[in-house]
């Protein structure tokens, strides 16, 4: 197997696209307090933590098992297509990772959505594993998502 691959993913959702979207936004705030063991802060360490060139740190809970703190910079936004892209600058992932972009897309489906992800990646060695942990953990906080915004909607 070598260095470099690419993995995808594709989760259907009952929630339209844009409050999903909107949530994604909000993930500075919505993310610690809505899901403590998987985040414990987000901050903003440049920009505005939504647009090109801004800058999140992101310190984990219990319900990360790879790493415990990531920065991670906005690459692109696409707002029409509800897309980010974003690169992995620093944390532990770099020690598993030479590089790692990621892409969050939601697309309408009915009265719910679909989320892909995707992420290209450099390994730093031929004994690291390709980031399948990582796609798991995007889709559990993508299925958690979902239920919290079903039950918002449904008080």
């Amino acid at each position: 197997m070598g260095l470099t691959g690419v993995l995808h993913v594709e989760v259907e959702v009952k929630s339209p696209a844009e409050k999903f979207w909107v949530a994604l936004g909000d993930c500075i705030n919505f993310f610690p307090k809505e899901f403590p063991k998987d985040y414990k802060t987000m901050q903003v360490l440049a920009g505005d933590g939504n647009s090109p060139g801004s800058i999140r740190l992101i310190i984990y809970g219990e319900g990360s098992t790879l790493v415990k703190v990531s920065a991670e910079r906005i690459e692109a936004v696409d707002l029409e297509n509800k897309s980010m892209t974003y690169s992995i600058i620093g944390g532990e992932m770099l020690e598993y990772y030479k590089t790692f972009k990621g892409t969050i897309t939601v697309t309408p489906k009915g009265g719910g959505s679909i989320l892909k992800w995707s992420a290209e990646f450099e390994k730093t060695g031929h004994e690291i594993e390709d980031p399948h942990v990582i796609k798991d953990f995007a889709v559990k906080n993508f299925k958690e998502i979902d239920d919290y915004l079903l039950k918002q909607s449904s008080v």
